[in-house]
C-alpha cells in the first residue's frame, strides 16, 4: 500500500528521488502518467497500470483508441537507478508545473508527484465538510 507524503527535489537533469518505501510497493520498472482530472502526475506499479486502462481497452472503438493514444503518448516507463532516483520527461515536468521542491504522496495502489505550490495550494482549499460528506455518501 503506497502512504506518506515526501518533500524531494527535482535535480538538475530532470530527476527525482522515490523514496524506498514507494519504490518496493511500485516495482523495479513503473509508469509515470498524466493525471487526467488536476495538475499532478500519477505512478502506477506496471499491474497496477494495466488494471487502471483494462476497461478502456476492453471496449474498442475510437473513444478508446483516442483516450490510450491521449495516456500514452506522454507516460513514462521507469526504472530507478542506482540511487533510487528516476527522470522525469520535459512534457510531464510542464504539464504538472514541477519546480524545484516536489510532493510525492502514496494514494493507496498509486502515487501523486504534484509541485509543492500546486499540492499546497490544494490542500488549503480542501473543505474538511465537504470531505466529510463524501465519505459518508461512499459509505466510509
Amino acid at each position: 500500500m503506497l502512504t506518506g507524503e515526501f518533500r524531494p527535489t527535482l535535480d538538475p537533469k530532470n530527476r527525482i528521488f522515490v523514496p524506498s518505501k514507494l519504490r518496493e510497493e511500485l516495482g523495479e520498472t513503473f509508469m509515470i502518467v498524466r493525471d487526467t482530472r488536476v495538475k499532478c502526475l500519477k505512478m502506477y506499479s506496471l499491474e497496477g497500470w494495466a488494471e487502471f486502462i483494462r476497461p478502456i481497452k476492453e471496449k474498442r472503438g475510437e473513444k478508446s483508441e483516442m483516450i490510450l493514444r491521449t495516456l500514452h503518448s506522454t507516460a513514462a516507463q521507469v526504472t530507478p537507478d542506482s540511487q533510487g532516483r528516476v527522470l522525469i520527461p520535459n512534457k510531464l515536468i510542464e504539464f504538472a508545473g514541477l519546480e524545484k521542491t516536489i510532493v510525492v504522496i502514496g494514494c493507496y495502489d498509486y502515487a501523486e508527484i504534484w509541485s509543492e505550490n500546486g499540492y499546497d495550494s490544494m490542500v488549503a482549499s480542501q473543505d474538511d465538510d465537504a470531505l466529510r460528506d463524501a465519505m459518508e455518501e461512499l459509505g466510509l
